[in-house]
């Protein structure tokens, strides 16, 4: 049974960073693109990035340079590392892979608030 589990999130101020975590099991991690979402409230979820299993990075062009993706195939755990984190950064952050066809798993999600 596939499982996606996130953690870190919290309240940051702005400029702050915050890496988040999402643990992985149920399937063959290696071989499979990671990614992490967003949605804001009121707002559609998007994409901020996707790595692949050899480690090829996408990101959404409002992320780029501020956010980093990584993965931990020995782990089995992807990672977002955000940093100059702004107001409109807030919303729920959720992990998700693709395993074929109408195949989508996603996380619980994890709260991310950029406030002072």
């Amino acid at each position: 049974q596939v499982h996606l589990v996130e953690s870190g999130g919290g309240l940051v101020q702005p400029g702050g960073s915050q890496r988040l975590s999402c643990a992985a099991s149920g399937f063959t991690f290696t071989i499979y693109a990671m990614s992490w979402y967003r949605q804001a409230p009121g707002k559609q979820r998007e994409l901020v990035a996707t790595v692949t299993g050899r480690g090829t990075t996408y990101y959404a062009d409002s992320m780029k340079g501020r956010f980093t993706i990584s993965r931990d195939n020995a782990k089995d755990v992807v990672y977002l590392q955000m940093n100059s984190l702004k107001p409109e950064d807030t919303a729920v952050y959720y992990c998700h892979v693709r395993l074929g066809e109408h195949y989508d798993y996603w996380g619980q999600g994890t709260q991310v608030t950029v406030s002072s």
